[in-house]
């Protein structure tokens, strides 16, 4: 790998004038734009959303944006009516179909569902377009990337700063889209306007950069984002590039845009993505937009996977394993999530549980298995089991990760955990071979061979089945389907250990398990389990561990105490600084109260 510097900030002159006022309340979101993933109306299920192309006008001192949208879609069906997601909040100007000119009459925005009247009915396989003029202050994220929106923030050197953070809510927050997983351009055109000399990253490759009255216009160009990838980024960056030589035979460029003052920590971001690139491509294959580059952009917020420009905001922190975690996290979504993208939110699990599930195996790379180990044991410990990680109804976005309704942290922890397992039971070659299958629809796969594709959990444990030649829908019932952990019950007998799995609504469970007989080094047997039950003799009183090498997901009571024990000392914190600041108001109001009587004394 090579790396060169190349610094594309200019001098920021003239730049404190454009510094984003303060915050003005904002108009609350509609139950539509709200939620992203909500079911797709029959027109946009009907269509092929074949190209994109967005101009974007960012207006940091304003908070605003001027927003111009051409779309282009493919009739599955005649269509009389368009429906596009947009917030509401904007104010649209103007809506063409094929260059004419719609009269106001002829689309309606009322709660974020922009129904739009053809002038006339479009046959089926014809093409149209749709052309929308809009403007206004996008939603604001106060908490990002909780909550979904454009971040205004400002550099150290007072520069703007804007980052959109929009996965929470949706495109719609951004672009008139197809607020749906399966609601993606097959091409983006993005053209970012911004005031010189700031940067302006984006999706893609960087076609040009034009620069007049003032401002930069960047265009750049990606295939088959997510909806929710196109992603605005604005600063006065400074620009790493270099290029990784694959063992698949492409070269890929790399790029990194990031504030100035840090050079040497951003260096050393920089120098770790080779290694991960060669992880990813060891492990699962090859990296998906290889075409377009590997690109990361340093966000006033933590991060988001942003196709081939992900967000990182991390600060350089390195985890306790010596790696920085969040990076390579977000990274992991080129291949689960952007290159293999949910079908619909309740299989999300297929970009958290495997991005998850990447950590553990990328420390296995690196230094062997007890970080691999270790770091499924803090995973363990963070699981919580109440709710089924896949319900098998479509869901939207908030309510797979909502942790008091959802279920939350589990699609990615008890994801991984459950993967973790399955490695276990059926194999490494194997395995790795579901996740080719599933990432790139071949077990072979070559740069440029491959494209974007979208699965659901069935279509996943269909692979799996195909690859073992065995029905495993009982092992996915009982860890996706179901919400409580199987439980191993053991009961020593006249003659030595028998076991029984113990699973919800007694869902069959052949899962066989091993017992290492006697202490330390003692000799490991592995029980088969048909009908959920097993025996292995053993000697009386003597010793005996089950699951030595940790292969099994399970219920066991020491989580459980773990669990509830920190859930405690949380709730005995919140009290505690609930308490404290109480008291401090009280006191505060004591005091002005003794002010407030001094005044008033002759």
């Amino acid at each position: 790998m090579r790396h060169a510097r190349c610094v594309l900030v200019g001098v920021a002159v003239g730049l404190a004038s454009l510094v984003p006022a303060a915050p003005a309340a904002q108009p609350e979101l509609s139950a539509t734009t709200r939620q992203t993933g909500l079911p797709r109306t029959p027109e946009q299920r009907a269509v092929v959303f074949e190209h994109a192309t967005l101009h974007f006008k960012v207006l940091p001192q304003d908070r605003r944006i001027q927003g111009d949208a051409t779309l282009r879609f493919r009739a599955g069906q005649e269509l009389a009516t368009m429906v596009l997601d947009l917030d509401r909040a904007y104010q649209v100007s103007a809506v063409q179909v094929d260059g004419v000119a719609l009269a106001r009459k002829d689309w309606a925005n009322p709660e974020g569902r922009m129904r739009i009247t053809l002038p006339r009915a479009v046959a089926a396989q014809q093409g149209f377009q749709v052309r929308v003029v809009y403007a206004g202050a996008p939603h604001v994220a106060t908490r990002a990337p909780w909550d979904g929106g454009l971040v205004w923030s400002s550099a150290p050197g007072g520069e703007p700063w804007v980052a959109s953070a929009i996965q929470g809510e949706g495109c719609d927050l951004l672009w008139p889209c197809i607020d749906h997983p399966q609601g993606e351009p097959l091409l983006v055109d993005e053209y970012i306007t911004v005031p010189a000399p700031l940067v302006a990253p984006g999706n893609g490759v960087l076609v040009d950069m034009q620069e007049h009255d003032g401002w930069r216009t960047w265009h750049w160009r990606a295939r088959s984002p997510d909806t929710y990838a196109v992603a605005i980024n604005v600063g006065p960056y400074e620009q790493l590039k270099g290029e990784y030589h694959s063992r698949f035979g492409n070269a890929i460029a790399l790029a990194y845009w990031h504030l100035k003052g840090q050079d040497a920590k951003a260096q050393d971001l920089f120098d770790e993505l080779p290694r991960m690139l060669d992880f990813f491509e060891r492990q699962i294959g090859p990296y998906p937009f290889g075409d377009e580059k590997v690109g990361i952009v340093q966000t006033p917020y933590l991060g988001m996977e942003h196709q081939t420009i992900n967000a990182y905001g991390n600060d350089y922190r390195k985890d306790k394993y010596g790696y920085d975690w969040l990076m390579q996290h977000e990274f992991s979504h080129e291949w689960f999530g952007n290159q293999l993208t949910n079908a619909d939110w309740d299989d999300m699990w297929l970009h958290e549980g495997f991005g998850s599930y990447m950590q553990p195996l990328y420390l296995q790379y690196l230094r062997g298995q007890m970080e691999y180990h270790a770091a499924l044991l803090d995973q363990r410990a963070k699981l919580s089991n109440r709710v089924p990680i896949v319900s098998g109804k479509p869901q939207t976005e908030q309510s797979v990760y909502d942790s008091q309704h959802g279920p939350g942290l589990d699609i990615y922890y008890k994801g991984s955990l459950m993967l973790h397992m399955l490695r276990g039971l059926v194999g490494d070659q194997a395995f790795f071979k579901t996740i080719r299958l599933a990432v790139y629809g071949t077990d072979d796969p070559r740069p440029g061979q491959f494209q974007p594709r979208h699965l659901s959990t069935p279509d996943y444990i269909a692979i799996v089945n195909e690859v073992t030649g065995r029905d495993y829908g009982w092992f996915f019932q009982v860890f996706l389907y179901r919400a409580a952990l199987p439980e191993l019950l053991a009961e020593r007998d006249a003659s030595g250990l028998a076991l029984r799995w113990k699973t919800p609504g007694e869902v069959p469970f052949p899962v066989p398990v091993e017992v290492r007989i006697g202490a330390n080094s003692g000799r490991i047997v592995t029980v088969p389990m048909p009908g959920g039950r097993g025996h292995v003799d053993l000697p009386p009183g003597e010793l005996y561990t089950l699951d030595p090498q940790s292969r099994l997901l399970r219920e066991e009571p020491r989580f459980a105490v773990a669990v509830r024990d920190a859930a405690e000392r949380k709730a005995a914190a919140d009290r505690a600084a609930a308490e404290k600041g109480r008291a401090e108001k009280g006191q505060a109001e004591r005091g002005q109260t003794e002010k407030a009587k001094a005044a008033a004394k002759p």
